[in-house]
């Protein structure tokens, strides 16, 4: 069923820009945001890198970044080249963070972090420019007072693919563009804990993608918090 909702065209291929990607449903214009839970579900099914099905959403996920290579030649790959991660280039591109001067798509932070974490699922890691121009793109753009490039929207999703991303990439600390060193888990339990309502839940004043509603925000802030949890030592195993 997972793999049904993957975009597979049999007559394009990877020629087309929606390969490899998943939208709300087999028929629906893919976007990075579905592509990442898809891969989020292959991997705690016990599915590798190896899986064709991940190497596929690879290949979309990919063209979600600001980064022109031989793995990104849309139309869109050169024109806003800071390596962080938008929407989707499919059915004409779209960012939620808008546009630039010259048609590029702007990065921002909940899809940057969720494009990161989908690369170091598929099999790739710091070595391979991609990861690298997205963890400097996350270094110059580190912070948990917003949802970079999104102010407040969307802040909750944000924080949920900020502490996957983190843990997925095993920093324990994270140097941003200034030099400072960052303890994430240490940072992110924090604010969480400062943003918690009386009632034991969370909410979002911006309500945007229905972050209005508090079983969706508590059960993001819920996912998060498992991902600050110290990682086991090795004797821990």
């Amino acid at each position: 069923f997972i793999k049904g909702l993957q975009w597979d065209d049999e007559v394009d291929g990877e020629a087309n820009v929606s390969f490899g990607g998943a939208g709300y449903g087999s028929h629906q214009r893919p976007d990075l945001s579905n592509t990442s839970f898809l891969l989020d579900t292959l991997k705690s099914l016990g599915r590798g890198p190896d899986d064709p099905a991940i190497q596929k959403a690879l290949v979309f996920v990919s063209r979600c970044q600001n980064l022109e290579s031989k793995y990104n030649t849309t139309e869109f790959a050169n024109k806003n080249p800071d390596g962080g991660f938008y929407y989707t280039p499919a059915a004409g591109g779209n960012s939620q963070a808008g546009t630039t001067d010259d048609g590029g798509l702007r990065s921002y932070g909940s899809m940057t972090y969720a494009g990161l974490k989908s690369m170091i699922y598929a099999g790739l890691d710091e070595s391979d420019p991609r990861v690298e121009a997205a963890t400097n793109w996350i270094r110059e753009n580190y912070t948990l007072a917003d949802n970079p490039g999104m102010g407040a929207a969307g802040l909750y999703y944000y924080y949920h693919t900020f502490a996957k991303a983190l843990d997925a990439i095993g920093a324990d600390q994270l140097r941003d563009a200034d030099g400072v060193e960052h303890d994430w888990r240490r940072e992110l339990t924090q604010k969480l804990a400062d943003l918690q309502q009386q009632d034991g839940s969370w909410t979002n004043d911006t309500t945007r993608w229905l972050e209005g509603d508090g079983n969706l925000v508590t059960a993001y802030v819920l996912l998060a918090l498992d991902h600050c949890r110290a990682p086991k030592s090795p004797a821990g195993r």
